[in-house]
C-alpha cells in the first residue's frame, strides 16, 4: 500500500512528487509485519508480489568528518522548535555525526555520538545550538536556522522541561504557575532567537518545521546542500522510512483545554508579525500561513 498522507500524525507524509515510499503488509496469522522500498512515481503501477524486503538501510551508516573542517555551521532553534529531530535527519541524510553546543547524556546514549565532542573540533557536520545574541552567533560561520509555530514550540518545550526528551509534562504543570510563567519568559525569546540570528547570522538558511513536516525530502535536500556535502537521493529516500528515530515524540499530547489565555495570545501573535515581516525584509519567504493570527 502507499500512503501519501497519514491520517494519524499531523502534516505527516511519505515520499515526493517524483517518489512514493511503498508499504507492503503481510498478515501471517495474528502477526501484521510492514516493511517498505522506494519506487519512482511512473514505476507504482501495479502491486509488487515478489517477497518483503529487508529494512532500507541505506542512511544509517554514519562516522565523523574524516578531515577537520574549518568551517563552524550551527543548526540553531528555539527551544522546542525540532532541533533534535532534525539533528538525526541530517545525520542520516549525510552519513556524518552532528555535534553539539551543549553535552546531552541521554542523547549520547541514544546515538548521537558528536554530543562529546566540544563544540569547536570540527569533526561533525553541524552544531545544534539555541544560543542567542552577537557574540553566540558570530562565533559561527554559517547555520541552519529552524523556526517552528511558536504556539506548537513553547508547548513541545514544556513537554520537554517537565517531561524529558520524548515526555510530557503533567497536568498539574499545565493548571500550575509553572506555565504561564514560562509563557511571559519564553515567548519574547521565540521572536527575539529569530531576529539576532537574522540580523547576525553570516550565512543563514531558514527552515521552517512545519515544511519540513510536509516535504521533508525536497527540505532536507536543501539543508544538505547548504551544509556541503554531496547529496545523495539513495539516502534522503532512506531517510523516509527512518524519520521518526527515536528522537521524537509521538506528537503533542492533546489536552482538553486551550492553556493559551487571550492575553497571552495578543502577545504571541504580535511577535509572528515582527518576525513574519524581519524574514520579508530579508526577501526570505514568511511564516508559514498557520502561524498567523485568524
Amino acid at each position: 500500500m502507499c500512503l501519501h498522507r497519514c491520517p494519524v500524525e499531523e502534516m505527516e507524509s511519505c515520499g515526493n512528487h517524483q517518489y512514493y515510499v511503498v508499504y507492503q503488509t503481510q498478515v501471517q496469522g495474528t502477526q501484521t509485519s510492514t516493511t517498505w522500498s522506494t519506487r519512482p512515481r511512473s514505476k507504482v503501477h501495479r502491486p509488487v508480489l515478489r517477497g518483503l524486503p529487508d529494512p532500507d538501510n541505506r542512511c544509517m551508516d554514519r562516522r565523523f568528518l574524516s578531515s577537520r573542517s574549518k568551517l563552524l555551521q550551527a543548526l540553531a532553534s528555539f527551544p522546542g522548535a525540532g532541533n533534535t529531530w532534525a539533528r538525526h535527519l541530517i545525520e542520516l541524510a549525510t552519513g556524518f555525526y552532528s555535534g553539539s553546543y551543549y553535552f546531552d547524556g541521554s542523547l549520547y546514549n541514544k546515538g548521537f555520538k558528536g554530543e562529546r565532542d566540544h563544540w569547536r573540533s570540527g569533526r561533525t557536520i553541524c552544531i545544534k545550538t539555541h544560543e542567542s545574541g552577537k557574540k553566540e552567533i558570530e562565533a559561527f560561520d554559517s547555520g541552519i536556522l529552524m523556526i517552528r509555530n511558536p504556539y506548537k514550540a513553547l508547548m513541545a518545550e514544556f513537554n520537554r522541561k517537565y517531561g524529558g526528551h520524548i515526555g510530557f509534562a503533567s497536568q498539574a504543570h499545565w493548571k500550575g504557575k509553572e506555565w504561564p510563567e514560562f509563557v511571559k519568559n519564553y515567548a519574547p525569546w521565540w521572536a527575539s532567537h529569530t531576529l539576532d540570528w537574522l540580523r547576525y547570522g553570516r550565512r543563514v538558511h531558514v527552515v521552517h518545521f512545519e515544511d519540513l513536516k510536509r516535504d521533508l525530502f525536497s527540505q532536507l535536500k536543501g539543508m544538505v546542500l547548504f551544509l556541503g556535502p554531496v547529496v545523495s537521493e539513495d539516502r534522503l529516500l532512506c531517510v523516509e522510512g527512518q524519520k521518526d528515530g527515536n528522537f521524537k515524540r509521538s506528537g503533542l499530547r492533546k489536552l482538553e483545554y486551550d492553556p493559551y489565555t487571550p492575553e497571552m495570545r495578543a502577545d504571541i501573535d504580535t511577535l509572528i508579525r515582527t518576525v513574519d515581516a524581519a524574514l520579508k525584509a530579508r526577501n526570505m519567504t514568511g511564516v508559514p500561513m498557520e502561524y498567523m493570527p485568524r
